[in-house]
């Protein structure tokens, strides 16, 4: 139970976004978002009311009783169906013998433990602090939220 709130909350919350970041990074639930898809008067600009109006309509797709509220059953659905297309998609990906399943190996890209470890071990003496943990995890939470505009 706690996993689907969790779930839940993580789509309700990029359902919800509207802010410039996410439309400057793309749609992550689907195809990039392009600038004529934001203009759409088509009057080469984009305004604040048509970046609320994808919103509002990304809001409107999960809201499927129309009701004008999310409620926890039309969130669930909706990050359920994400995981669906993000699992497939990510077995596409990895699943270099085309057996349908991923092993270990498949899973862990050839040296990507090792930069992450290299990264995180800042003062390089073959161990992680806490310190350098957090830190670690601080600026790949930063990496995660830029890339957008300046908000």
């Amino acid at each position: 139970m706690k996993t689907t709130v969790f779930i839940a909350m993580i789509a309700a919350t990029s359902i919800i976004v509207a802010g410039g970041s996410a439309y400057a990074r793309g749609d992550r639930h689907g195809a990039p978002v392009d600038f004529e898809t934001l203009d759409t008067d088509g009057d080469g600009k984009i305004t604040l009311e048509e970046m609320q109006a994808r919103g509002a309509a990304r809001i409107a797709k999960v809201d499927t009783d129309g009701d004008g509220f999310l409620t926890l059953p039309e969130i669930e659905a909706e990050a359920s169906a994400r995981a669906k297309q993000v699992a497939s998609r990510m077995l596409d990906r990895l699943d270099a013998d085309d057996d349908g399943r991923l092993s270990a190996e498949e899973l862990e890209r050839p040296g990507r433990a090792d930069r992450r470890f290299r990264r995180a071990d800042q003062d390089g003496d073959g161990a992680v602090t806490k310190a350098e943990f957090e830190a670690a995890i601080a600026k790949m939470q930063d990496r995660r939220r830029g890339g957008g505009w300046a908000e």
